[in-house]
């Protein structure tokens, strides 16, 4: 055992300068991003060798991302550290940093003693618990190499342990979005009456280079005159506004007519229907609007004559609020229904059940929808048959109109399990609790997303249930920070609730 403990304190590779830090990984960190190896620049990286063990557990988990992840790390692990003399002196990293695998001694030979050691058995007694033995680890690296150590844990509750034996900890920050105060859901930009009537006139209009400079690319603001009056506008680049382009309303066949009742609705809707966009992102609390209004505008476009796309796709994390109900019986749609339940209420709002007043199926170019309207025609005529009397048998039993949409496949329930070498075309994808994801699986669904598609992601970063996200570091908010400004992305931020009065107190209040 000297000699192992001469090999870990002696020859390592650990850097010692004023500059550099030792940072020790949890699991977490590297499930939550197995490329995090490369991401802390010139600094010491310790590995204990429970994470190993953590993931070796993780790594059967077939079907889930953290599976996966879980492999990935052993990939990239096997190949920085072919060999056991590596793994305990450490290896130098592409980046200029070093990594080793740590064996703790004092775990070892538990009649080893040091003043760290005594503390931590004192604080946190039960060491055969994982977590506690990442903290041991962490704490023989402080006390044994100069440099300062962290502990890197997305647990906070690790971290909070950590800090009560005296070893600094923090979160993995390389993914989350710079910390900024709350701000406006869109901009003001001040322009005289004849400028603003020029706009009116022209539809658009050319900013000077000190009110565009803030603006990103398909950022909507709204143009004010000092008399009040006021224009809402999209920014095409190079200093132009132009006017947003949004019908009176939108609506399914059959269905009743949706309209945008407030300005941030009314930017929702231009980038739902802007075909030269391609990702979307929305944020909003409850009662906003944003998932009956993504989907009015998906089954507008999608139903409509000259419609690009083939259907629409929902798709939601399969993330419970309080105490899970276990595993759900049935088919796929049947298991993903209660997630999806929302939708369901939307289309029910969006396509009455009661039959249409009169003709709104045309004939369509795509087999799917043509299936649709002649299920459409044979439930309404098997319900007129049973109601005259004309037939022995019982009347068939009434099929709500959404229903009919899922059968013939214009809408489509997506399960993100599933998702991964998909190739998505010319579908409608709207991806709503989307903070509830994590950075890696947002890119996952995004690079699904081929040509002739359009994804739209929304969600609450309020509103978290994901033990391992945060309100910076969610999938949602991350990526619209990094996709701000892309010719084919925008965002529209959702603050007026529209739900009811009492809604949007509680939204608020509560």
């Amino acid at each position: 055992m000297e000699n192992l403990r001469g090999a870990i304190a002696s020859n390592s590779r650990i850097r010692v300068t004023a500059k550099v830090k030792t940072f020790v990984l949890d699991t977490n960190v590297l499930i939550h991003d197995p490329q995090s190896i490369y991401k802390f620049q010139e600094n010491n990286l310790a590995i204990p060798v429970e994470v190993l063990e953590e993931l070796d557990a993780i790594k059967t988990e077939q079907s889930t991302e953290r599976g996966r992840n879980a492999r990935r790390v052993h990939r990239i692990l096997q190949e920085l550290l072919p060999d056991s003399r590596s793994m305990l002196e450490g290896v130098e990293l592409p980046n200029g940093g070093t990594l080793s695998v740590i064996i703790n001694p004092y775990l070892v030979e538990p009649n080893r003693r040091s003043p760290a050691m005594d503390r931590l058995r004192a604080v946190l007694p039960d060491l055969s618990k994982k977590d506690n033995r990442i903290i041991a680890s962490a704490l023989y690296v402080q006390e044994q190499y100069p440099p300062p150590t962290v502990l890197v844990t997305k647990d906070v509750n690790v971290q909070l342990k950590a800090r009560a034996v005296g070893l600094e900890s923090e979160d993995y920050l390389n993914d989350k979005v710079p910390e900024e105060a709350e701000e406006a859901s869109y901009r003001e930009i001040p322009l005289s009456i004849y400028e603003l009537q020029r706009f009116c006139s022209e539809g658009k209009f050319e900013l000077d280079s000190k009110a565009a400079k803030p603006l990103y690319l398909n950022e909507y603001v709204l143009l004010r005159s000092d008399e009040g009056k006021t224009m809402p506008a999209r920014y095409f680049g190079d200093g132009m506004v132009q006017r947003l382009k949004i019908p009176e309303y939108v609506k399914a066949p059959g269905g009743i007519p949706i309209r945008a009742r407030n300005l941030e609705q009314q930017f929702l809707m231009d980038a739902l229907l802007d075909d030269s966009i391609h990702m979307l992102t929305c944020f909003g609390k409850a009662g906003t609007g944003k998932t009956l209004l993504t989907t009015a505008c998906a089954l507008h476009q999608t139903l409509e004559e000259s419609s690009k796309y083939d259907g629409v796709s929902i798709s939601r994390p399969v993330i419970s609020l309080g105490k899970d109900i276990g595993f759900l019986p049935g088919t796929l749609d049947e298991k993903m229904k209660p997630w999806l339940q929302p939708y369901y209420d939307a289309l029910e709002v969006l396509i009455p059940s009661k039959p249409p007043k009169e003709p709104q199926f045309a004939s369509k170019k795509v087999s799917k929808k043509k299936h649709w309207k002649h299920d459409e025609a044979v439930a309404s005529a098997a319900s007129s048959h049973g109601t005259n009397g004309h037939s022995s048998h019982a009347a068939a039993p009434l099929v709500k109109p959404y229903e009919r949409l899922l059968k013939s496949g214009l809408v489509e329930i997506e399960a993100l399990c599933f998702i991964r070498g998909r190739s998505i075309a010319r579908r409608f994808f709207i991806l709503d609790e989307a903070q509830q994801l994590t950075p890696h699986e947002v890119k996952t669904v995004i690079t699904r997303i081929s040509e002739g598609s359009k994804i739209i992601l929304i969600g609450d970063p309020a509103q978290i249930d994901n033990p391992y996200v945060d309100s910076r570091s969610n999938g949602l908010v991350y990526c619209h920070n990094r996709m701000k400004g892309q010719s084919v992305a925008a965002h529209v931020t959702l603050k007026k609730g529209e739900r009811s009065k009492l809604a949007e107190l509680a939204a608020d209040l509560l």
